[in-house]
């Protein structure tokens, strides 16, 4: 699913996340992780910056976003993302992820599975949560109240 690629020979000099900066899913849900992150973490676009880590291909990056340590390794894909939060303090995603293997498997495929349908799941996260990544509203409470009434009415 992903390549496991675990160093890299350019390590950074500040822990950094590479996304698809193409994506309108992944710039909403970059926007989100660079609040929830507090700064611990810079993120820049493949498109800007799969040149300065010549040994990971770019289908590569293409795939799936890149956590890039200062000590040169790599997490990819869901992990990439939980571990970002291991940075600003949030430890548990990176040690569910790391330490079970059912966790693991949920996270990769689902992961995959949105990556290979973006523009639906961006259309789906804005009807859920609105337009703005700082500041989600609860829209799919009041859809789910509203289809309880239906259904009580009915």
């Amino acid at each position: 699913m992903f390549e496991k690629i675990k160093l890299t020979k350019y390590p950074p000099t500040k822990n950094i996340l590479i996304w698809d900066g193409d994506c309108g899913f992944c710039k909403f849900w970059k926007t989100r992780w660079q609040q929830k992150t507090e700064g611990k973490v810079a993120f820049e676009t493949y498109q800007n910056s799969s040149k300065k880590f010549s040994d990971i291909p770019l289908k590569e990056f293409k795939k799936a976003s890149r956590l890039i340590e200062i000590d040169g390794k790599i997490y990819r894909g869901p992990d990439s993302a939980y571990r970002s939060l291991w940075h600003a303090g949030n430890k548990k995603w990176h040690q569910l992820y790391s330490s079970n293997h059912i966790f693991r498997n949920l996270s990769d495929n689902g992961y995959n599975h949105i990556a290979k349908n973006r523009s639906f799941y961006f259309k789906l996260t804005k009807i859920l949560f609105g337009n703005n990544p700082l500041n989600l509203k609860p829209y799919w409470l009041i859809y789910l109240i509203l289809l309880f009434a239906l259904i009580y009415a009915l």
